[in-house]
């Protein structure tokens, strides 16, 4: 295994385990999503030089420049979509902290994790190894605390 804990985790901790690998999960998909929502959000911006407003002044849904955005009122999507991917990205470090403490991981494998939520992809890609790395070490303990019948 190529990342394995620092101490053993109990398996009276499986369960914890469980559910922050799901609250992890969670936040890895919003996070990835959203900050491939930024680079579009940015692409839009800084090469086309345009804003999503929607219910603004023209219409439900219109590309206006950014210095315009105030004049023509509305819900500035654009902006929304960076706050909101902010957010998810600290609820996406906070899974990622507690996911590392009760698997006991070392702190650098907090830091690969957390590039998860800055690079694009690589939050989805982190996600899925992540997963089976887990689920597998979870599985192998399993395996060997179970007594064979006779």
């Amino acid at each position: 295994m190529p990342w394995s804990p620092l101490r053993v985790p109990p398996t009276r901790d499986f369960p914890t385990i469980r559910r922050s690998l799901l609250f992890y999960k969670v936040f890895a998909y919003a996070t990835g999503t959203f900050l491939l929502l930024v680079c579009a959000e940015v692409l839009l911006r800084y090469v086309f030089g345009s804003e999503i407003v929607v219910g603004g002044a023209l219409g439900p849904v219109a590309l206006v420049q950014p210095e315009q955005v105030r004049a023509v009122g509305g819900f500035n999507l654009s902006l929304a979509v960076l706050i909101a991917h902010g957010y998810l990205f600290i609820a996406y470090l906070i899974s990622d902290f507690v996911l590392i403490t009760v698997m006991r991981y070392p702190i650098t494998r907090f830091i690969l994790i957390a590039a998860g939520g800055v690079v694009p992809l690589l939050s989805f890609i982190m996600e899925g190894r992540v997963k089976r790395e887990v689920r597998s070490y979870l599985a192998q303990r399993e395996r060997t605390a179970t007594p064979f019948p006779a």
